[in-house]
């Protein structure tokens, strides 16, 4: 039998209706894009998703986080943008991080399996 191990973590936030999802691999792919291309559209389209969409997660992300991991800035002279602020950093390096310790996790236990 060729058995595998999957499974995904993310990080929540506590409400009154119950968790809400904060970081997974999604998110991290989005704010990853919007920190390479400095803007939500271009992101989006990269991962072909709607730029509503991709507008309402950076919004939860932003409204769950103690300060906004993404601030965006209207047009002018140089035209607009979308950057990844301090606080957006130290969550795309953590999340980076976790996901790796737990591919390397699921890894280990893969080894671990009786055969």
């Amino acid at each position: 039998m060729n058995l595998h191990i999957n499974g995904r973590i993310w990080l929540e936030t506590a409400s009154i209706d119950g968790n809400e999802r904060f970081m997974g691999i999604g998110r991290l792919e989005l704010l990853s894009h919007i920190q390479r291309t400095g803007s939500i559209n271009k992101a989006a389209k990269a991962m072909n998703m709607s730029y509503k969409r991709a507008w309402e997660i950076v919004h939860s992300m932003n409204t769950q986080a103690d300060s906004p991991l993404v601030i965006t800035q209207t047009g002018g002279e140089k035209g607009g943008g979308t950057s990844i602020t301090n606080e957006g950093e130290k969550y795309l390096t953590y999340y980076r991080a976790l996901q790796e310790r737990f591919q390397h996790f699921l890894a280990n236990e893969l080894e671990n399996m009786p055969r």
